[in-house]
């Protein structure tokens, strides 16, 4: 049986991100984490995983303003401008990635929830899209996703998808900023 590979440094630092805010039950112990991903379903999610692998998030600086506050669907934020905010909810602007969840278990769909937005963030792409489906287990966990101490710092907005598209949420991410070297 041939040995897993070692995990990346990334994929170190986002499961450290992931489970730092979990708490243990009395008398448990943590698990330690499995090097070997799990086979992944479908194309984009591996495309994602690889691209989120290769990038090195240390020199992104992250907005501290509003990171705390949560996402409400479908309200615009405090510091946009009105007509950014009117293309970005009514469809005109047209999302830059999709990503397409059907067929994923929660857990899975969880990771490349992740994975989705933090290279679409190092991209600086603005506007994303994710298709959870109509289904109630993924559509009822995105919110939870994307206000989580990971990924809220990278939101500035979020909006259910014109009808036409039901089932999906737009997300529009924060311009990357760099941390300027000395």
């Amino acid at each position: 049986m041939a040995k897993p590979k070692p995990l990346s440094k990334a994929d170190e630092q986002l499961w450290a991100a992931f489970t730092s805010n979990i708490s243990l039950l009395p008398g448990r112990t943590r698990i330690p984490l499995d090097p070997a991903p799990p086979p992944s379903a479908r194309h984009g999610e591996r495309h994602a995983n690889a691209c989120f692998a290769r990038h090195d998030a240390s020199n992104l600086q992250l907005p501290k303003s509003d990171a705390a506050t949560p996402i409400h669907p479908n309200t615009a934020p405090a510091g946009l401008d009105k007509s950014t905010w009117k293309s970005f909810a009514t469809g005109k602007r047209r999302p830059e990635a999709k990503l397409d969840l059907h067929g994923l278990t929660a857990t899975r769909a969880h990771h490349a929830v992740l994975a989705f937005i933090h290279h679409a963030h190092t991209q600086n792409l603005r506007c994303i899209e994710i298709v959870t489906g109509r289904g109630e287990i993924l559509s009822r966990e995105l919110p939870h996703w994307l206000n989580a101490p990971t990924l809220r710092p990278l939101i500035l907005a979020v909006a259910h998808a014109p009808t036409a598209n039901t089932g999906a949420t737009r997300i529009l991410l924060r311009r990357g900023r760099q941390k300027e070297e000395v």
